[in-house]
């Protein structure tokens, strides 16, 4: 009888320049990215297992490996939310495991996560990259690119385009606008700034390969 097997990804973090922020920053950074990841365990529809990895490093995996994308910029909307000065590197990884996922993902060794890891390592290396996937050549290429549009944004345009992140439904921009106490059109500027559309479309796209 062949063992069952389950396809992840698994995405590994840590905070950028994380020496310079003090330890009342990391907390806050760690709180978004829990906070992050509690909301988009709604979108997953199971859990994300968070679990803060390697001192000022996190670390996240789930059964639904098409969103690593979507999750990824979501955890660094999420953080650049909070302030300028937050941001994080981000490896990520997919593969087949064979036995459940633990609560700590700390204890975690198969495959999956050590490549996960190894492309965090990778990523802190080459200078101008924060994320980077592990192996196949087009969805690394593809991840540069997310990397690059979502790199330099702003606070106000990492607030306005966390929500819209979301998997299925998406608030309209007049429900952000009134979340975040601005006008709508200046939710609109900030979510065409951030590159809301072309980032949607690709997210669409990958997402798309899974029904394919």
């Amino acid at each position: 009888m062949s063992q069952k097997t389950s396809h992840i990804a698994v995405l590994t973090g840590d905070l950028v320049h994380s020496s310079d922020l003090g330890p009342s920053k990391i907390e806050q950074a760690f709180a978004a990215l829990e906070n992050c990841a509690q909301t988009q365990e709604k979108w997953h529809e199971l859990r994300l297992r968070f679990t803060r990895h390697r001192g000022d490093g996190w670390q996240v995996a789930f059964e639904r490996p098409w969103l690593a994308w979507r999750s990824a910029l979501a955890f660094r909307a999420a953080l650049k939310a909070e302030g300028s000065e937050f941001d994080t590197y981000i490896g990520i990884a997919d593969g087949h495991i064979s036995a459940p996922l633990p609560d700590d993902l700390n204890l975690a060794t198969s495959a999956p996560f050590e490549n996960s890891g190894s492309t965090l390592d990778l990523v802190k290396a080459t200078p101008g990259h924060r994320f980077g996937y592990h192996g196949n050549g087009v969805f690394n290429a593809t991840t540069t690119l997310f990397d690059h549009i979502s790199g330099d944004w702003t606070q106000a345009q990492a607030q306005a385009i966390l929500p819209k992140l979301a998997f299925l439904e998406q608030p309209t921009v007049t429900d952000i606008a009134a979340r975040l106490g601005k006008s709508r059109q200046t939710v609109a500027k900030s979510l065409d700034a951030a590159g809301y559309n072309t980032i949607q479309y690709a997210l669409a796209c990958l997402e798309d390969m899974e029904n394919a």
